[in-house]
């Protein structure tokens, strides 16, 4: 258990640790610089990745770093925490080879940290063209909306519920992957680079404040990606010691030494943000275990990332469902039931119960749509709850409004938020030029 900065450091050493300048000269020496590269392809924000490559490896950093951001604002951010092992660096042609990829994602930020760092100017923003757009939540899609669209020559302001910027990718990503100050650092160099504006602890959740908003701007973004975890029927949640995933990871991540924790700590699904639940508690000296209904082959986590709980001695049951909490005041014992899959349904087996003892249980049971808090006419969701847009320009029903990130994809990696944030501005500015014929 870590009780000083230092030991919580050594406990949560990051995955992926910045490189110095020989790492990056020989790691990138190592690129083959394909043609067609299936790396780009893999990329959800299209990164010209063999370019910066060559870029870093003839020393041309502030060269790399533009061809970073010029396709992804979050450059840096998305180096440390994208699933680059299904992703780009899944993608690299060694692999084929049964040779180790290059490491494209620590490259990515050994180049962004050095722009961020010296805080090189890369790019030069348009002639303001007098139009002025609403960006609603500061996280991923927003902020690179807001990139673009300052970029672009629009004045934007942006509306964050919270005191801090970044979303999921401050509140929701695990320590071990990227720390607070790098994600701070980078928004801090993001708004010097493109001068939008970002009121904080300001939530726009009513009718009225949307309708002000529709009266000030001319095109709004919604960037407000999912609400709090979805809490099962379960008797026994409300006890003490029951917490949803989303709400413990984001305590955990902005509070990490005052979080405390159980001996023996459940963590019940089997997405990645369970594997990361589990991940902090078993770092900080929880026995943990993991309980998932379906097979270890039905997850919908990485294989790296329930690789990576393993490593830190977290235990995992499989084909097993949560039938009961029991306890008093506090989560005492867990009854849990086996099951199978048959013909893709679900099942029970008959008298196959079991207990589990816990003293603190974490539910990532998925997130709540904020569907409930867009009092805006014409908005149209999915059967999913998703906000209905059009894929090419990211505009909604109600045709003064975009949106991008989880509240459009149901949550999906930061990377894909910013490629949506961006794709948005690009919609935004199509449909504001074409009212203007």
């Amino acid at each position: 258990m870590p009780t000083t900065p230092k030991e919580f450091t050594e406990n949560f050493e990051q995955l992926k640790p910045l490189m110095d300048a020989n790492m990056a000269y020989y790691e990138s020496s190592r690129c083959l610089f394909c043609y067609d590269a299936p790396c780009i392809k893999a990329c959800p924000t299209s990164i010209d990745i063999p370019l910066f490559i060559k870029q870093i490896n003839t020393e041309n950093l502030t060269g790399a770093a533009k061809t970073i951001y010029s396709s992804n604002f979050f450059g840096h951010t998305c180096g440390k925490v994208c699933p680059t092992e299904v992703l780009c660096e899944g993608a690299c042609v060694y692999n084929e080879q049964g040779v180790k990829p290059i490491e494209i994602g620590r490259l990515q930020s050994h180049a962004t940290t050095a722009a961020i760092k010296n805080s090189k100017q890369l790019f030069k923003k348009s002639e303001s063209n007098n139009h002025k757009v609403a960006v609603v939540g500061a996280g991923p899609s927003g902020l690179s909306c807001a990139c673009e669209l300052s970029l672009l020559g629009y004045e934007v302001d942006i509306f964050e519920t919270n005191s801090k910027p970044g979303g999921l990718a401050l509140n929701g990503t695990a320590p071990y992957k990227i720390t607070n100050d790098e994600v701070i650092e980078e928004i801090d160099y993001l708004q010097d680079q493109f001068g939008f504006n970002v009121v904080y602890n300001k939530r726009i959740d009513t009718s009225r404040e949307f309708k002000n908003l529709e009266e000030k701007y001319d095109a709004i973004f919604l960037g407000i990606g999912l609400g709090k975890t979805n809490i099962p029927s379960t008797e026994g949640t409300d006890l003490e010691n029951c917490i949803g995933a989303t709400e413990f990871i984001e305590d955990f991540k902005m509070n990490p030494l005052q979080v405390k924790v159980g001996k023996k700590v459940v963590v019940i699904g089997g997405g990645n943000t369970a594997m990361d639940a589990a991940s902090e508690c078993a770092r900080i000296g929880a026995d943990v275990t993991l309980i998932y209904r379906r097979s270890k082959e039905e997850m919908g986590a990485y294989e790296f990332e329930y690789d990576l709980i393993k490593s830190v001695g977290a235990k995992a049951i499989f084909n097993a469902n949560l039938k009961e909490i029991r306890g008093g005041f506090l989560v005492e014992e867990l009854l849990c039931i086996r099951t199978q899959s048959k013909n893709g349904k679900l099942e029970e087996l008959e008298n196959s119960e079991f207990s589990v003892p816990c003293d603190f249980l974490i539910l990532a049971t998925g997130q709540e749509k904020q569907t409930d808090i867009l009092e805006i006419p014409l908005l149209e969701y999915d059967s999913k709850g998703r906000i209905k847009i059009d894929s090419k320009t990211m505009q909604c029903s109600n045709g003064k409004y975009f949106a991008g990130g989880d509240a459009v994809n149901g949550g999906a990696e930061v990377v894909n938020a910013c490629a949506e944030g961006k794709q948005a501005a690009q919609g935004i500015d199509s449909f504001l030029k074409n009212k203007e014929i």
